[in-house]
């Protein structure tokens, strides 16, 4: 491996496998709390890909989740159901199901986002500039290798 010794690959391999493993349990107890305590996180990350602008259509928000529009059908019915989405139909074409964020679904969306603020203000909080570069270097090598497997 490029130049990494025996110590910092162990350091390394701590850090992320800890770190992967704590992201879904950390996230889930900041974000789940008695206000919007019948949603995961995965119907919190399709709340955060529909976002708060306009309208999407069902194509573009599974293409953003990676996921086929199946399987977003299903977590769409239960978060329409919960209250956090609506559907509408397009003018020009019936056929096209337009879906946005309900007055719930905006609140879950701030409160989201909230949390994301807080995560990369304490990630970046003692890091300088450049110690902020590399650290956007790193995680964007690690990004690519994730999407490429």
């Amino acid at each position: 491996m490029k130049g990494i010794n025996v110590d910092t690959y162990g350091t390394l391999n701590e850090v992320l496998v800890r770190l992967f493993r704590d992201i879904m349990d950390i996230e889930q107890q900041a974000i789940i709390t008695q206000e919007f305590n019948n949603i995961t996180n995965n119907d919190m990350h399709v709340i955060e890909a529909i976002g708060i602008g306009e309208p999407k259509n069902m194509s573009s928000i599974a293409r953003e989740l990676s996921v086929t529009v199946g399987t977003l059908t299903i977590a769409m019915n239960s978060l329409v159901k919960k209250g956090y989405v609506t559907r509408q139909r397009g003018k020009e074409d019936r056929r096209v199901v337009y879906i946005s964020l309900s007055e719930k679904g905006k609140e879950a969306y701030e409160h989201h986002a909230r949390f994301h603020q807080e995560m990369i203000a304490g990630a970046v909080a003692s890091l300088s500039e450049n110690e902020i570069e590399v650290l956007i270097k790193a995680l964007t090598n690690l990004n690519k290798w994730f999407r490429s497997l």
